[in-house]
């Protein structure tokens, strides 16, 4: 099979490529331009969010049967995206599921890609190693002195999931210290940094876990929680203890480094039993 991969931003996409390349999958990348650079990419196609038709035609052109999208795409602002014909057939379709939260635009536009023939693959399908696994990565194990504060976590995330909001919430002593909207994880964790000490950890006294989980009903073929250094950086310099997710659930990029930083730091990142996702 001959797969097209939609790039946004991160190292996601640079992974999912070299695990299909090493599979001897051919491919046809597409470089989101403003979230994915197209130099990163051998013979990429840089295209803009909204050309639709563009996109389409090449990927037909090089007979893909398959579509993955892999990488961070922000919610666009729909008054200056600069769709081709095809793309403004459907901009009004987008705008609506727009409305009903992230997740329903995300169905949207990859229905628009199903009816024009191509099956959807998600990154998981191609780089199944980048799955974290259940059970801690590093040297730093979870304390029952942690268990309350990472259940509250998780099951403050799902809630905020339901409502589509985000998929990140940042649990200290029993109180909700912040959750993550369109700002994003490392943004969200930049915002715990300011408050006052008496309700956030340190260096010298960790508590508080993030948990990053999947949003009930979520389509699970883009979007998964991603782990990477960064995250553990964030979270360690916000006085955080630990960093949880489901297992098999969650994107972990560089792995070697996520664990070598977490064990330098002094904070756990670990997989959970996935949970029940009901809408």
């Amino acid at each position: 099979m001959r797969i097209g991969v939609i790039a946004g931003g991160g190292d996601l996409p640079k992974h999912v490529v070299a695990a299909s390349t090493q599979e001897a999958h051919e491919l046809t990348i597409i470089a989101l331009d403003g979230f994915a650079d197209v130099n990163h990419y051998d013979g990429a196609h840089e295209l803009r969010l909204a050309e639709f038709g563009k996109m389409v035609r090449t990927l037909k052109k090089d007979k893909c049967t398959h579509v993955c999208f892999a990488g961070i795409v922000n919610r666009p602002d729909f008054m200056t995206l600069k769709p081709d014909f095809k793309g403004m057939l459907h901009m009004a379709g987008a705008i609506k599921a727009a409305k009903n939260g992230d997740d329903a635009l995300m169905r949207y536009l990859l229905s628009l890609f199903e009816k024009e023939g191509f099956e959807i693959l998600a990154p998981q399908d191609l780089c199944q190693s980048l799955l974290l696994p259940e059970g801690v990565l590093g040297a730093v194990k979870i304390s029952k002195v942690h268990s309350e504060d990472t259940r509250k976590a998780c099951e403050t995330a799902l809630k905020i999931g339901a409502l589509d909001i985000g998929q990140g919430v940042v649990v200290a002593k029993g109180v909700v210290l912040a959750v993550e909207a369109q700002e994003g994880t490392d943004l969200m964790l930049e915002r715990i940094k300011y408050l006052p000490q008496n309700i956030r950890g340190s260096s010298n006294n960790r508590v508080g876990i993030l948990a990053k989980m999947l949003k009930p009903g979520q389509e699970t073929r883009v979007d998964l929680p991603t782990i990477g250094p960064m995250t553990v950086k964030n979270a360690a310099e916000a006085g955080l203890a630990g960093i949880v997710a489901e297992g098999g659930r969650a994107f972990v990029i560089d792995r070697e480094e996520v664990i070598k930083l977490a064990d330098d730091f002094g904070i756990f990142v670990a997989g959970l039993p996935p949970k029940t996702h009901d809408a």
